[in-house]
């Protein structure tokens, strides 16, 4: 389907140009103030995590009593959420490496994930950073799998998304993993098994770590704490690894909802590879405004989203320590309301409404929306 030019925000040169300043002054503002008070942060965000995960599996290690193994199983799911969106996600974007400490340096920290960080680290902060909502060019934007714009051609596979929705979802940490290798294009032949095979090295060694701890060690630790405490040895180990499946589950499920609610509502845009050609500063800050979708609530909501409930911010400012976002978060809408540009935000329950709409509306041929090519002449402004 062909793109559409539209105005959107700053009219002309001068006024993007102006635009990219006051945003720029934002950002610049909070980094000078970076400092112990973050260091602080994540050092405690790191301990919560640590306690979350050792009263969980304390709690799983009491067997198959129902209170204790539902409470170990959600203080499991609670950790590994904290430690994925809070700890692993911001501390790989380089938030933390101000302090040169070596527990937070972006580029050596490893998650509580079957993702290596090294893919996640090209996938996520390089490409999908880099590109965000471009067809053709940020992966993702349907994960490879779901039809979620007209920009994408309709294919017999796209009646089942919301299917796929429910699996991607449910298995989000495994989708991620092998998201880099582009499985899709080795289905449909545009790529050759043969080039997955070192990213596919990796990935495997990484799944088997996750697999062997949660699924071996802590239900044999489990089993051997049956074996000599009650004697159910089996009922001990399979309520240990029943509860690391539910704890990964939540987990997945969190996350899944979190990521698809900043990136996928009903109102956000596509841009077409053309709209990034010379793209300035200031056409990259538009760009990624209108591709993401903060989530409203309060602090419980964005400790556990990681802070990524100001999606808006952190695609602004992708380096600065989320547990600052907040505080920017007004000073970039207002600069917004002066510019005209849409700041795009909405309660958890509503933006996850509009998400599986969007699922279920592009599961079938046709859809309005398609990729605009940004335009800072004084045209028709046209929505996506």
């Amino acid at each position: 389907m062909p793109s559409s030019t539209v105005q959107i925000g700053p009219r002309n040169q001068a006024e993007m140009d102006a635009f990219q300043r006051e945003l720029d002054a934002i950002g610049a503002d909070t980094r000078r103030t970076l400092g112990e008070r973050d260091a602080r942060y994540i050092r405690h965000i790191l301990r919560l995590v640590r306690l979350t995960e050792l009263a969980g599996r304390a709690l799983l290690a009491c067997g198959p009593f129902p209170p204790t193994w539902l409470l170990g199983a959600a203080l499991l799911g609670i950790s590994k959420i904290i430690d994925n969106m809070e700890l692993g996600h911001n501390v790989m974007h380089g938030q933390f490496n101000f302090m040169n400490d070596p527990r937070f340096q972006g580029d050596t920290f490893d998650w509580d994930n079957t993702c290596p960080k090294e893919e996640w680290r090209h996938s996520h902060n390089y490409a999908h950073h880099t590109w965000t909502n471009v067809i053709g060019k940020d992966r993702d934007f349907g994960y490879g799998l779901l039809r979620l714009s007209s920009d994408l051609r309709w294919s017999w596979l796209h009646p089942f998304q919301l299917l796929l929705t429910l699996l991607l979802a449910a298995f989000f940490q495994w989708f991620v993993a092998i998201h880099d290798m582009q499985i899709d294009k080795v289905v449909i032949g545009r790529k050759k098994w043969a080039e997955c095979q070192p990213q596919w090295r990796l990935v495997r060694a990484k799944m088997w770590r996750i697999v062997r701890r949660d699924y071996v060690v802590w239900p044999l630790l489990g089993a051997g704490i049956g074996a000599v405490a009650t004697g159910d040895a089996l009922g001990f180990g399979l309520a240990v690894l029943a509860g690391n499946a539910v704890a990964n589950l939540i987990r997945n499920l969190w996350a899944w909802a979190i990521i698809f609610c900043g990136h996928f509502t009903d109102e956000i845009y596509t841009f077409t590879r053309e709209s990034v050609e010379g793209e300035t500063k200031g056409q990259w800050y538009l760009r990624q405004i209108l591709g993401s979708s903060n989530i409203s609530g309060g602090p419980l909501l964005h400790l556990m989203s990681g802070n990524l409930s100001h999606q808006v911010e952190h695609h602004l400012y992708p380096d600065i320590p989320a547990n600052r976002y907040a505080e920017m978060a007004p000073r970039v809408r207002e600069v917004c309301a002066r510019y005209g540009v849409p700041y795009h935000t909405g309660s958890f329950v509503r933006q996850l409404g509009t998400v599986l709409a969007r699922i279920a509306r592009y599961s079938l041929p046709g859809g309005s929306q398609r990729a605009v090519h940004l335009s800072l002449e004084p045209v028709v402004a046209e929505r996506a």
